[in-house]
């Protein structure tokens, strides 16, 4: 029988906090000479400095890793490369193709055969895993942002058209997928997310999620507070909060590396009286699957 999730009070100076900077260098510097082009079109990367850090963080060499929304394959990568056994899991076929060849391109024959990618659904891991239930060790997810996501093209919107290319939009033309999920809808399918996380982590095992409080008309939508209170439904318990720096450390100082986007609404905003500011973070989040009484 499971132990009780240790669930640490958020508002509590207990709650063992840390900030990494992870954008000392671009993340398009980050991604060169390894990522395959077409990758930057996808609307949610990660950072490849922020995924090392959580793989070398929360896991060691030979551990079992799955990405359950593996979206370009940057955990599979950088954990193939940490020699971590990785298995990434992605609804949409364009990105399960180039995931595969961003591992193909990034790694050795040895590492490739670390890392694995495979086509579904997040919300049924315990098919999809079959023969890895009980023995995960860790799983790392983006989850989609609960808002509009896609690809800024500048040029377009300085001609007057729209700011993100329609094709790039919430991660998928699949209306099925999550990222085109919002309110209670989002809530429900990410909350069968980390029922299926929960299920197939070993005990003792850590899921650890990279979110980002994104504006929509003008409100913060408070994805981290959201996912904290569903991993805790799911039975986790909640075990530290990493802030992720997307600025750049440079003589005791911040420089941002904000988007054309983040830099243009926030601006946009400001002329209209609202005390905006630019967000340069993302919020890590920590969580453990409880130990099985002895």
């Amino acid at each position: 029988m499971a132990t009780s999730p240790r669930l640490i009070n958020t508002d509590s100076e207990a709650l063992p906090l840390a900030v990494w900077p992870c954008a000392q260098t671009t993340a398009q510097w980050q991604r060169a000479g390894r990522y395959v082009a077409e990758s930057a079109r996808h609307p949610g990367k990660m950072l490849p400095e922020l995924a090392r850090r959580i793989l070398a963080a929360y896991c060691k060499p030979g551990d079992i890793v799955v990405d359950p929304m593996c979206g370009i394959g940057t955990t599979l990568v950088e954990g193939a490369l940490l020699d971590r056994r990785c298995v990434g899991v992605e609804l949409d076929e364009h990105w399960v193709a180039l995931a595969g060849a961003t591992l193909n391109a990034a790694l050795t024959s040895r590492q490739r055969r670390l890392a694995d990618v495979r086509c579904g659904d997040a919300r049924c891991l315990t098919t999809l895993l079959k023969g890895y239930r009980g023995r995960i060790d860790l799983i790392v997810t983006s989850p989609p942002y609960a808002c509009e996501a896609g690809v800024i093209d500048k040029q377009a919107w300085l001609r007057g058209r729209r700011l993100c290319d329609a094709s790039t939009l919430n991660y998928s033309a699949d209306r099925t997928n999550v990222g085109h999920l919002r309110g209670a809808e989002y809530r429900a399918a990410m909350a069968a997310v980390y029922a299926q996380c929960y299920a197939v982590l070993r005990p003792g095992g850590l899921l650890v999620t990279v979110t980002k409080n994104m504006r929509s008309g003008g409100r913060l939508a408070d994805l981290a507070t959201i996912t904290i209170g569903l991993a805790n439904d799911a039975g986790f318990g909640y075990l530290q909060h990493i802030i992720a720096l997307h600025a750049a450390v440079r003589d005791g100082e911040l420089v941002r590396r904000a988007s054309f986007w983040q830099l243009s609404q926030t601006a946009r905003a400001r002329q209209s009286g609202q005390t905006l500011h630019l967000i340069a973070h993302e919020d890590v989040l920590v969580f453990i699957k409880p130990r099985e009484d002895s």
